[in-house]
């Protein structure tokens, strides 16, 4: 094995930390639905695939700028997310049988992306694809220092809401106990919707994101659950910060080994690690 330069390393590395960013931000939805709603959603892969195709027809059609995207898909997906959460509290459907219910919602997801789009690669072209700039001698590519900074944005935005806003108070009293929280006012069925249309949102901005970044195509989706997964369970249940952290560690783990390695390796890092944190916590994912 030879050792890579150090500037590939560092390459490599930055690289990491963009890829980081995205696990995080994808993350950040799943997680606070995971930890504050006690639902396991699966269909949100399904959701920021959506959200990743709609951002590429828009700019392939109505040529919508990508950023514009990010204004327009949000509102669509936090009414999309708040009727599933209806639905999935209408019909009183348990942790367990969350994980089952949105499994086959993202199937359905994934068949209605194939029948519109088809199973071909789709790629969304903008003119921020081949924007970069260098510092010394490593290069940074607009679209994914532009990812960072909305997962790092929006992460902080989430952590300071729930920390200092009464209703991230009220959000944190009903997940800790539900009914205590009700006897003291708390609407929870209100809270519910709010917080799962703001995840559904948040698959939207996770989406466009994506689309910036890779190509599309719908047999991708369960390729993210399980490194998007170990992110939020590193990170923590419930985290706004956790998911991004945690995300770019494995990101950056991920980098390197395949810098110093073989890219076939990479994968064993993510569930390396979420092997070992279930290892040393395994309450963590209750």
């Amino acid at each position: 094995m030879q050792l890579p330069s150090f500037n590939l390393l560092a390459q490599a590395i930055l690289s990491g930390i963009f890829i980081g960013a995205l696990y995080g931000l994808i993350g950040l939805g799943l997680g606070l639905a995971w930890g504050l709603l006690r639902q396991i959603n699966l269909s949100h892969f399904g959701l920021v695939f959506l959200g990743g195709y709609l951002s590429y027809q828009m700019a392939a059609s109505w040529h919508v700028d990508p950023l514009l995207a990010l204004l327009l898909v949000p509102p669509l997906f936090f009414l999309l997310g708040a009727g599933m959460q209806w639905a999935l509290s209408r019909f009183a459907i348990t942790p367990f049988n969350s994980l089952l219910v949105t499994f086959g919602i993202t199937v359905v997801i994934e068949a209605a992306i194939q029948g519109v789009w088809t199973a071909d690669y789709r790629k969304l072209e903008s003119h921020y694809a081949a924007m970069k700039f260098t510092v010394g001698s490593l290069y940074v590519p607009v679209p994914e220092l532009l990812t960072l900074l909305l997962a790092l944005g929006i992460s902080l935005a989430v952590w300071a809401g729930m920390r200092y806003t009464d209703l991230g108070k009220a959000l944190r009293a009903m997940a800790e106990d539900g009914p205590i929280a009700a006897a003291f006012g708390i609407d929870a069925r209100l809270l519910s919707l709010l917080l799962a249309g703001a995840c559904a949102a948040l698959a939207g901005v996770a989406g466009v994101c994506l689309a910036l970044t890779f190509t599309l195509t719908p047999s991708q989706i369960f390729a993210w659950v399980g490194v998007v997964f170990a992110a939020v369970m590193l990170g923590g249940l419930g985290s706004a910060l956790g998911p991004l952290v945690a995300g770019v560690i494995i990101g950056v783990s991920e980098a390197v080994t395949m810098a110093v390695a073989s890219p076939s390796w990479a994968p064993i890092v993510s569930f390396s690690l979420l092997i070992l944190m279930l290892l040393l916590r395994p309450g963590a994912a209750r």
